[in-house]
């Protein structure tokens, strides 16, 4: 069977006629959070984290999307929200329906970018919501009025605002009723049923996707077969892992780490010349980039709106703004040869810039040292060049089934280098795809990039210790017992970055204390507490230091005029050579004795009796 080869490199939710091949890729968000405001939301509740307490699942729901408005600003500052009440007494919407309330601030559109001013009193919603919105029972027998329907229809339209091409669309439906429609006569509730899913087929049908966070009570858990299975569109085999996923994305919600989400954008746009008369068109992504905080916004100081900098070239002799483009000048021979920018650009670069294939290696030749910057990953664009994708897959194939990898001439205006393309294959699990198909274009470095570990911390002349058989074995056993399973760069959060967005956030909404940041990269003490890393710890400081491991041996003969300096390294206060022939070391503080320590550059570390000891050999 032959596969299309634009299906095998595009995602499923990708548009084969618009997103993939014009690249327009969702760069933003636009998300209406639907809360259910029934008296059953304030009157069922759930064990809080603090002991003795219970939390409404009003209080839940709110604490959730409170957390979310705040690490939205900071992860992906150019989405735009808006908060939906059903179930109210009071109505607020544009299409006038009752039991729907759309909750906003002044000088802010229904749905918009979030705000400190939107935070801070929706942190406050709870203590003003019975007076200013209300609740009422949700849909009553006998009662043709439809809130979920009402909300839906309101979502709906406030998501109209840009287009499903160029951003993705949610809603996010918090309610703990199983089943809206189950107190009404079976006519009514067929009825209502079919109208209500209907609106949510159509909202999908424009793409946008409906998400349920059910919430469950202590002594009934949420079934979802009574109604939403059929409005969020869950199949069979979905339904038994459903549950489970909902309570891990709740705690998400809850704690989400703050960090900029950036957008996917084509790095750079790559010609990869197979053969003479055989190219193919590539993009380049990176797909890690390191955190930093966001740059600096100039903002004027008497309507706090940002200040837009233009620079002008004013001529040094006639005071004249320049309009014509600046040139360089290269003395030469008493001249002065004159340059253009282009000129210049086009002076530095050294090749074409495209990727010229050399030849492929078995994948043993490629060795981990090697990547000494962070890599590229290529995919194949059919934008330009038709038939790219197919001709690209073709190769990626043949790649992985022979264990090859490419060897590559690469250059631009950087110096040129030589590259290697491995072939990625695609990794899925249950929740989606893990690692996409395509290749990673790894900078070989030359021979002057790489240094022998010996020659950067030996001394010239003088061989480099060597370790033996028993502390290579040790050093590895304790490696394997240090290891982390399954590790990621996402499983660590920058503790100094987390505290900077803390503080930003403590600023913009006039907090009086900072949320507390946990600091993920101090070491584990319970996993270092193991009985068995405790024997590999042993064992290695055993085969390094000998029987006596607490104590560090000094190298090398050590001189008279040495001990006599030490017998006075400190302030004077003692006299550590006496002291030590008559035993009383052990009357001083721990302080006193680091004193000497450090005045003679000794390490300070351990407990009372180390200390001494280290001092006792020093003397000698």
């Amino acid at each position: 069977m032959e596969l299309d080869p634009d299906d095998v490199f595009r995602d499923e939710d990708e548009d084969p006629e618009n997103d993939f091949f014009q690249e327009k890729e969702a760069s933003k968000e636009f998300v209406v959070y639907l809360i259910d405001a029934s008296p059953k939301m304030f009157s069922s509740t759930c064990p809080s984290e603090e002991e003795d307490k219970q939390e409404s699942h009003f209080h839940i729901a709110v604490s959730c999307i409170a957390q979310s408005l705040k690490a939205h600003i900071i992860n992906r500052s150019n989405d735009e929200i808006a908060i939906c009440f059903f179930n109210t007494r009071e109505k607020k919407n544009l299409q006038d329906l009752n039991g729907v309330y759309v909750f906003n601030v002044p000088e802010r559109e229904c749905i918009d970018r979030p705000t400190a001013r939107l935070i801070k009193e929706f942190d406050l919603i709870e203590e003003s919501f019975d007076k200013e919105i209300g609740s009422q029972t949700g849909i009553v027998s006998d009662s043709r009025e439809n809130s979920l329907y009402s909300a839906l229809w309101i979502a709906q339209a406030l998501l109209r605002k840009g287009s499903s091409k160029t951003a993705d669309k949610r809603m996010f439906l918090f309610t703990n009723e199983d089943d809206p429609f189950g107190n009404m006569r079976i006519s009514v509730k067929e009825d209502m049923t079919r109208t209500t899913l209907q609106r949510a087929k159509d909202a999908q049908d424009l793409g946008i996707s409906i998400e349920l966070l059910p919430l469950s009570q202590p002594d009934k858990q949420f079934n979802i077969n009574l109604f939403y299975k059929d409005l969020i569109g869950l199949n069979s085999d979905e339904l038994t892992e459903f549950m489970p996923s909902v309570g891990q994305k709740l705690e998400d919600m809850k704690d989400q780490l703050k960090k900029r989400v950036l957008a996917k954008r084509i790095a750079k746009r790559i010609t990869f010349m197979i053969c003479d008369g055989l190219s193919i068109e590539l993009n380049g992504y990176a797909l890690l980039r390191p955190a930093i905080p966001g740059s600096i916004t100039w903002l004027d100081s008497t309507t706090n709106l940002p200040v837009k900098v233009e620079k002008s070239y004013i001529c040094t002799d006639t005071g004249a703004i320049m309009q014509d483009p600046i040139k360089r000048i290269q003395p030469y021979k008493n001249q002065n040869v004159m340059f253009t920018v282009e000129e210049l650009s086009q002076v530095k670069r050294i090749t074409t810039g495209h990727l010229r294939l050399l030849g492929f290696k078995p994948l043993s030749c490629l060795k981990d040292y090697y990547n000494l910057k962070p890599s590229t990953f290529l995919y194949p664009s059919d934008k330009e060049v038709i038939g790219s994708t197919r001709a690209f897959i073709a190769l990626h194939r043949s790649m992985l089934q022979l264990q090859r990898f490419a060897v590559a001439f690469y250059g631009g205006t950087t110096p040129p280098r030589l590259v290697a393309l491995v072939a990625q294959d695609e990794i899925e699990s249950d929740g989606g795809q893990v690692e996409p198909p395509g290749m990673n274009m790894i900078y070989l470095p030359y021979a002057n990039d790489i240094r022998d570990v010996e020659e950067l911390h030996s001394k010239p002349g003088v061989a480099a210790p060597r370790p033996s058989d028993d502390q290579l074995k040790k050093a590895s056993a304790l490696m394997r017992r240090l290891e982390l399973k399954d590790f990621s760069v996402c499983q660590f959060a920058n503790p100094a970055l987390q505290r900077h967005y803390a503080i930003l956030q403590a600023i913009a909404l006039d907090e009086n204390e900072l949320r507390e940041t946990r600091d993920e990269t101090l070491p584990d003490e319970e996993g270092m507490n193991r009985p068995a890393v405790v024997k590999a710890i042993e064992q290695f400081k055993q085969s390094i230091y000998g029987d006596d491991a607490d104590e560090e041996s000094d190298s090398g003969a050590k001189d008279k005029s040495r001990k006599r300096k030490a017998g006075n390294a400190d302030d004077g206060k003692y006299d550590y050579i006496e002291l030590a022939k008559t035993g009383k070391l052990k009357d001083l503080t721990v302080v006193e004795l680091k004193t000497y320590l450090t005045a003679n550059n000794l390490p300070v570390s351990g407990k009372k009796e180390v200390l001494i000891n280290r001092i006792l050999t020093h003397i000698g």
